[in-house]
């Protein structure tokens, strides 16, 4: 049983509970309180049962004998910024919305992601003709990564 708790600790712990499933991390925090969040994801959602499992897994390895500490598992926001690059990979096909560093915003569907870019396919109102009647035409943009400052999943109710 691990003692230390550091964000490599951590992460090895995550990484060893998640190794062979198509789970990655999003994100791990720790506060200098021993505030221990991770978020979690997959190509098809992470259950609760998943996360408690994994809580668990994290809590048989870290000794509270030896450090207190306060633990939150969870599955990674749907309203929540991306934050790695799996999770573009996971929406591709889907509704997304991006603001780009120039503070330009986009909602388009997710159309392909690389290792440098995405590219987004969205519908824009283009002036036409002489007499400037609006009319809606399809658009395709590839933004850079380092274009991005933000990307949420669009939520539609129907």
């Amino acid at each position: 049983m691990n003692s230390i708790i550091t964000y490599e600790n951590i992460q090895n712990i995550v990484s060893s509970f998640i190794e062979g499933t198509d789970m990655f991390i999003v994100e791990i925090a720790l506060s200098k309180s021993n505030n221990i969040t991770v978020s979690i994801d997959s190509p098809q959602g992470v259950d609760i049962d998943t996360c408690v499992e994994l809580s668990r897994y994290i809590e048989q390895h870290l000794d509270r004998e030896q450090e207190d500490f306060e633990l939150t598992v969870a599955s990674a926001g749907l309203s929540e910024p991306f934050k790695v690059h799996k999770q573009y990979l996971k929406n591709i096909g889907k509704l997304v919305q991006v603001l780009t560093t120039e503070h330009k915003k986009y909602i388009g569907t997710l159309t392909s992601v690389t290792e440098q870019e995405i590219t987004l396919t969205y519908t824009e109102l283009v002036k036409m003709g002489p007499k400037g009647k609006k009319k809606e035409v399809e658009s395709t943009i590839t933004i850079p990564f380092t274009g991005i400052k933000k990307t949420t999943l669009e939520i539609i109710f129907k």
